[in-house]
């Protein structure tokens, strides 16, 4: 498996174990309340939703990946295009980080 496709896994196991929040308004939300240990971005997010989310996620100083495209974010959470995630636990964080 490429590192690749195991991001995508451990967000899938992250979501099942309900440690990821998806969609604007509720990412900002947990950012706000410093919830949020990771904020993955659609890179075809709009200006506005990227420029609100990062602003907001580096005021919070809240770590930021971009993923090609709302539909392989989606994907990786078993869902359909998803354009904002916000991982919520400290380990997954981590290791998200190591492999994204």
């Amino acid at each position: 498996m490429s590192d690749n496709n195991k991001w995508k896994s451990l967000l899938g196991i992250a979501n099942r174990a309900r440690k990821i929040t998806s969609g604007e308004e509720l990412v900002i939300k947990e950012v706000r309340s410093n919830r949020a240990k990771l904020v993955i971005i659609a890179a075809d997010a709009s200006n506005n939703t990227m420029k609100k989310v990062t602003d907001k996620a580096s005021y919070y100083k809240v770590p930021v990946k971009t993923v090609s495209d709302r539909y392989e974010l989606g994907n990786a959470i078993g869902k359909d295009a998803r354009v904002v995630v916000a991982v919520t636990d400290a380990g997954f964080a981590n290791k998200l980080k190591t492999l994204m």
